[in-house]
């Protein structure tokens, strides 16, 4: 997959923070609750951080693809938002996770930052295309500036844009370091450095990714990367390879770091317990055939995974959509409920 096909040429929109604990979810609520939560004057008040942070939290609910431009927003210049199908799926009062509470979700949310569309193409190219063992913040950037370079698809985004971003993305994989500079949020709240993607290397000092299983990785979330990747890349075709799914720039296994028998060892447990996929060597190569939609095989897994059935779960390109609005009505009803509930046993407790 080229660059241009997978990410848009957005750099640097994150206000220089990584995205913090309970920051995705937050993105959903605010725009569930009003569409014009992020632009409103007392934003900041109502989501109870700064004014950039609040461009921050709205760029990352975009960029994990929970949120989205509503399309009847009046002002194009700076759109309302509005959950996506996915974000409903996912955070919703019956969705899959919430309150954001299974590991395995910041799994599924690594993935949705660099599935295409993918709004941060540094991240992407990071993880895609960066063939060195170990590397430092101007090695990386520099990279990055070179691949960019190379497609000739964009204009060359300012050096500093791409530092920036390479910045923001080691402060949410790798390992905290202490600097006179870092704050105790800084050191501490980010979700994806559990994740144990990229490390410090004894060695060298510098950083490197790691390769091979991860321990904190579900297998039905590697499965639904590849299902979700299928529905989004493949055009045609019940079959794909290991080795495509595993090498080709964009894949589950470069945004993983999982290599071919890794895929093998966690998509056959899950074929065995979904009738829709299967495991095939039969031509030398091993592959995975699925027999329907592979983003309903993928909504079916995350099903399994969750142990709950979201009302029209969504995931793959179709999750990318705005939400039914009729959907954030029933969950507004729902909330009031809640609240009326909450106040009359209060009363009552009191009486």
């Amino acid at each position: 997959m080229r660059l241009a096909e997978a990410a848009k040429d957005v750099f640097a929109r994150h206000e220089t923070f990584h995205p913090r604990y309970g920051w995705f979810r937050k993105a959903y609520t605010t725009a569930a609750a009003n569409e014009r939560g992020f632009t409103a004057e007392d934003a900041p008040v109502e989501i109870g951080v700064g004014k950039n942070m609040v461009r921050s939290i709205k760029f990352w609910g975009l960029a994990a693809k929970i949120i989205t431009k509503d399309p009847d927003s009046v002002n194009k210049r700076s759109p309302d938002m509005i959950p996506t199908r996915f974000g409903h799926s996912l955070f919703g009062p019956d969705g899959w996770d919430p309150y954001m509470e299974d590991p395995g979700t910041v799994w599924l949310l690594h993935w949705m930052l660099l599935a295409p569309p993918s709004l941060l193409p540094v991240w992407w190219l990071a993880f895609n295309e960066l063939h060195a063992v170990n590397f430092d913040d101007d090695m990386l950037a520099g990279a990055i500036t070179a691949q960019i370079e190379a497609a000739g698809t964009w204009s060359m985004p300012h050096h500093t844009a791409i530092e920036k971003d390479v910045s923001a993305l080691l402060r949410t994989y790798a390992p905290a370091v202490r600097t006179s500079r870092a704050s105790f949020d800084d050191l501490l709240d980010c979700p994806m450095r559990e994740l144990g993607l990229i490390v410090h290397s004894a060695a060298t000092g510098n950083h490197r990714f790691v390769l091979g299983p991860k321990p904190t990785l579900p297998d039905e979330i590697v499965a639904l990367a590849v299902l979700d990747y299928l529905s989004r890349c493949r055009q045609g075709g019940r079959t794909v390879t290991l080795a495509h799914l595993a090498n080709e720039p964009g894949s589950p296994g470069r945004a993983f770091r999982l290599g071919e028998q890794d895929l093998h060892v966690a998509l056959g447990r899950i074929a065995k317990k979904q009738p829709s996929m299967e495991l095939l060597a039969t031509t030398g190569a091993q592959q995975v055939a699925w027999t329907t939609d592979a983003a309903e095989i993928a909504v079916a897994v995350l099903n399994d995974y969750y142990e709950t059935k979201p009302e029209a779960p969504t995931i793959g390109p179709d999750g990318d959509e705005p939400v039914d609005r009729d959907l954030l009505l029933e969950r507004s009803q729902a909330m009031s409920k809640l609240r009326e509930v909450s106040a009359r046993h209060r009363s009552e407790a009191g009486t």
